[in-house]
């Protein structure tokens, strides 16, 4: 019997970090014939999870340019993915969560009557411009999928109320906490523990308050409040936290970054983190405040309080959960909410202590088992929009 090929596409950092233990279990199963294609839309940040996971992409489109529109980018994926789809001629074309990759990627499995599989599927907002273009990404791709492997039970629910049947839904878990607990395994590596020495990062001397934010809903004003955030919880625990922010490349976060922060004392800029140095980091930090939707996953699955600087998340279930909340971008309310955890060990241990909604580090086994049991039924009526 011929092994079923399944073409892995994607092509920004998070969504190899979630793909990889998926292309692992696949290259490991007899009855599969993975192939991967990066687009590269990140191609930096994407090589460093590459070589951690020890990924070689069978294609590799290289398609980042510098601050790269939206129009383009699509464009560029679209003609460049083409005939590459063509020419391998995969049973099934697997994308992960949102990006444009996801989203081009999917429509093309669609032009070529090519099975997609949407890891990650179900999130939303419900509201489009939040985030930007991430809500219409996944959207389009989940117009196209045939098979929607949804991580947690409230992205199944959202998949039911649009009218998706439950026969093309699975619920597997997200296969970041997989990749989290294979990295946690490693050893710290030696530069990240430098800098916590360096920076006095130990219990009973300084706490560490890990920052990321570089959405493209926060471009201009909100993130520049954001900024104004991190410099007055700098000055109010004036040597008894420390802020590390790694910052996105992407000029119109840089720009902002590091002309509001660079040189303030309790402010620690360094440029993007390794996955590994990332995660290690994370696990010493006492308070996570982000923008993104990976970390605020991973923060839940390592238990550390985390303050989400966006006004609406796709991931409710870590803010049911307690371990994540809401908070915006307005400086008063980041600082009411990171002092009110900085100063009350019970809070802060409350949101720590919370269960984790996304996984137990089983996803990847759940989505190849959900690709070799999918049957479209004898009447596909019940197909929804396809």
């Amino acid at each position: 019997m011929s092994r079923i090929r399944v073409l892995s596409v994607f092509g920004t950092r998070p969504e190899a970090v979630k793909m990889a233990p998926v292309v692992r279990a696949l290259g490991q199963h007899p009855e599969f014939d993975p192939l991967v294609c990066v687009t590269a839309q990140h191609r930096e940040m994407l090589d460093q999870v590459l070589t951690l996971f020890d990924i070689k992409p069978d294609f590799d489109l290289n398609l980042m340019k510098p601050d790269q529109n939206l129009a383009g980018l699509t464009a560029d994926i679209l003609t460049a993915l083409d005939p590459v789809i063509a020419r391998a001629r995969p049973d099934w074309l697997l994308v992960q969560g949102d990006t444009t990759t996801v989203m081009a990627a999917a429509l093309l499995g669609y032009y070529h009557r090519v099975r997609v599989g949407h890891v990650e599927a179900g999130l939303r907002t419900g509201n489009k411009w939040q985030p930007f273009p991430e809500e219409i990404n996944r959207r389009i791709a989940g117009a196209a999928a045939d098979l929607h492997l949804a991580p947690t039970e409230h992205s199944r629910q959202n998949l039911l109320r649009e009218g998706v049947p439950d026969w093309r839904i699975r619920v597997t878990g997200n296969p970041v906490v997989d990749a989290l607990l294979e990295i946690t395994r490693r050893a710290a590596p030696e530069e990240t523990r430098s800098l916590l020495n360096r920076l006095g990062i130990a219990p009973g001397k300084k706490r560490l308050v890990l920052v990321t934010a570089h959405r493209r809903e926060n471009f201009g004003r909100p993130l520049e409040d954001i900024c104004a955030a991190l410099r007055s919880l700098a000055a109010a625990y004036a040597g008894s936290i420390e802020m590390v922010y790694p910052v996105h490349l992407n000029p119109h976060v840089q720009e902002p970054v590091y002309r509001l922060l660079d040189g303030v004392e309790g402010i620690t800029l360094l440029p993007p983190q390794e996955y590994l140095n990332l995660v290690h980091l994370m696990r010493s930090a006492a308070l996570v405040l982000t923008d993104s939707g990976g970390i605020q996953e991973e923060a839940t699955a390592l238990r550390i309080p985390t303050l989400v600087l966006r006004r609406v998340t796709e991931r409710p279930e870590g803010v049911e959960a307690g371990v994540l909340k809401l908070v915006g971008t307005d400086p008063a309310r980041i600082v009411g909410e990171a002092r009110r955890l900085l100063d009350d060990p019970a809070a802060a241990r409350r949101m720590a202590e919370a269960a984790n909604p996304f996984g137990d580090g089983q996803a990847a086994g759940r989505i190849l088992d959900a690709i070799l049991s999918f049957r479209e039924p004898a009447d596909p009526s019940g197909g929804g929009l396809l």
